[in-house]
């Protein structure tokens, strides 16, 4: 079983937007183009993951075999229900 001390990262930019990486290695293995567009990362917490681990919205193994191949794991936020998004369109005609 493969396991792992990580450490999860948010970005400042991007609500629900996390970079995990491995502990030991940090930031390091994050290309500068990612880290521009992410910001300035902000810690979260330090957590061991193994493959069996349950996470919110990404599997284990997914994150383990990320970092192992890359040396970071990015998790984007999860789509918008295109009826949401109508909550935050300006009306265009003013009809009452």
């Amino acid at each position: 079983m493969t396991r792992r001390l990580c450490e999860i990262f948010k970005s400042p930019r991007r609500d629900e937007m996390y970079l995990y990486v491995d502990r030991a290695r940090g930031l390091a293995d994050v290309p500068e183009a990612l880290l521009e567009r992410f910001g300035t990362p902000v810690p979260v917490t330090v957590l061991m993951l193994s493959e069996d681990k349950p996470l919110a919205r990404a599997k284990a193994s997914d994150v383990l075999a990320a970092i192992g191949a890359q040396g970071f794991y990015l998790q984007m936020p999860p789509a918008r229900e295109s009826y949401l998004l109508d909550l935050y369109r300006a009306p265009t005609e003013g009809r009452y």
